[in-house]
């Protein structure tokens, strides 16, 4: 089973465009597949949208709804344990942005690599060929300057981008980490959490590649929903307490390396 991933909050105009690119990269997945749709407290009909959008596609859907808002965090907390689930130990989970800015056309080249033997594909704007269009200087200075903080004091293997959250998973990695960590695998409250998921996968070993990203920030409908002083803080919080935790749960895990699909 493959898993399309996508945490939502108010993304209502965003999925009419973003959905019938997903079926149609799904046509090329020799898979059974659905979309998983984490409503995180939408006001705007989001849910009622993406139903009605899949069914005029064809495409499997399931909704989880928040209440309430809570942040892209939870939402990919809630998203990652019953992605999980339903992919099961054999199976791949694509998370991406509901915005979008990410090309699902990227899917069944993600995919193919997971069966290459990686556990984590990520869609990459620092890959050869990868490229951001749209983007502030502020944005563009935060993500960079993110990621090569990261690969200073907390590199993976095989990652250039450890910010976007646009990967492809394995089954198997995702199960590893859901067993070693629990429900706190996912800690981090707001964007940080994509690199806190990346981070913790890296201490359990796993095999990461990357597949270069045009990031389409131009097809952005709304205003960023990203507080860039505190994901700021948070980066640099992730990087100095969080990587003392991680190397603790390393040491009590022995972090062997991840078995390859």
């Amino acid at each position: 089973m493959l898993v399309v991933l996508l945490p939502a909050y108010n993304e209502a105009s965003a999925l009419p465009p973003l959905l019938p690119k997903i079926a149609s990269a799904l046509d090329g997945v020799e898979e059974d597949s659905t979309v998983l749709l984490v409503d995180d407290g939408s006001t705007d009909g989001t849910a009622d949208v993406a139903r009605a959008t899949a069914d005029e596609h064809g495409l499997a859907i399931e909704i989880v709804s928040h209440g309430t808002n809570r942040g892209l965090g939870c939402a990919l907390r809630t998203g990652f344990a019953r992605a999980a689930e339903l992919a099961g130990p054999d199976g791949y989970v694509v998370a991406m942005d509901t915005d979008d800015t990410h090309d699902p056309g990227l899917i069944p080249l993600m995919v193919d690599r997971i069966d290459d033997g990686y556990d984590v594909v990520i869609a990459s704007r620092y890959a050869p060929g990868g490229r951001e269009v749209g983007l502030s200087g502020t944005r563009r200075f935060l993500s960079r300057g993110a990621s090569l903080l990261l690969t200073l004091f907390s590199p993976v293997r095989g990652a250039r981008d450890y910010t976007c959250g646009y990967r492809a998973y394995s089954g198997t990695i995702l199960g590893r980490a859901r067993s070693v960590w629990g429900e706190d695998f996912i800690s981090e409250e707001g964007f940080v959490a994509s690199a806190e998921i990346l981070l913790k996968l890296g201490r359990l070993g796993a095999r990461v590649a990357e597949v270069p990203l045009i990031l389409r920030y131009d097809l952005k409908g709304g205003a960023s929903k990203m507080r860039v002083g505190r994901t700021i803080g948070r980066y640099l919080r992730l990087v100095t307490v969080g990587r003392r935790a991680l190397s603790s749960r390393r040491g009590a895990t022995g972090a062997h390396g991840a078995a390859g699909r």
